[in-house]
């Protein structure tokens, strides 16, 4: 079944106890963090602080995707703060089979993220060893940006990869996500949508969850 990740980037962080009990209650299936350190990409966003402060208000999966420099010297804290699963960049990380193997030996779900240049190739070799893999649908670094037409490709080529390897890993996609686009998302292969902007910045943050997660299982069950 498609799932959905409100992404507590757009969220209002004075209220967050608030908003993350708002999209739970509205059918939200994961919680996703957005973690940046101003060097990897252009922006400064939170740490596990703020992680540790959503596992205490939430039960639901928390989905921590790492935009950082170094990633490794981090993971422990973002487990022991809470994190149900840890994505890392390929671009990041030198030696992505070593990090990998360390999310999994801490005992949460290891992912990796490939920016819109970076061609899904890159993970041939690590693939039966991923539990997902995110693909951005936009620049890394700010909310709010439009949906790259060309990420369609990549999930089907991602799709078909997963089929070829005979893997498990779930394909999620997090950039530009809206009521919009979700049907060829959808249809391409995805199974995790990630959205900030057009949850947390609408009017009304339960109705616009409610809308999203209907438009996934509504195509979801056509599938």
């Amino acid at each position: 079944m498609a799932l959905l990740a409100p992404s507590i980037l757009s969220a209002d962080l004075s209220n967050l106890s608030q908003q993350i009990r708002l999209v739970e209650l509205a059918g939200a299936d994961w919680i996703h963090c957005d973690i940046m350190d101003g060097h990897f990409v252009p922006n400064l966003t939170f740490g596990p602080i703020i992680v540790k402060a959503a596992r205490k208000v939430t039960q639901l999966p928390l989905d921590v995707h790492l935009m950082i420099e170094k990633p490794d010297k981090y993971l422990e804290d973002f487990v022991k703060s809470g994190a149900n699963s840890i994505t890392v960049h390929q671009e990041a990380v030198i030696h992505l089979d070593r990090t990998i193997n360390r999310i999994k030996e801490l005992g949460v779900k290891a992912g990796v993220a490939i920016n819109p240049s970076t061609p899904v190739d890159f993970i041939k070799e690590i693939i039966e060893k991923l539990d997902l893999v995110l693909i951005m649908s936009v620049n890394p670094g700010f909310g709010g940006q439009l949906f790259i037409p060309n990420t369609i490709n990549k999930i089907k080529e991602l799709f078909e990869l997963r089929k070829k390897k005979k893997s498990n890993l779930v394909i999620e996609v997090d950039g530009g996500i809206d009521n919009k686009i979700i049907q060829n998302v959808l249809d391409a292969g995805c199974d995790v949508f990630v959205a900030g902007s057009s949850i947390f910045k609408s009017d009304n943050i339960s109705a616009s969850t409610v809308e999203l997660k209907n438009l996934i299982k509504g195509k979801d069950d056509k599938r």
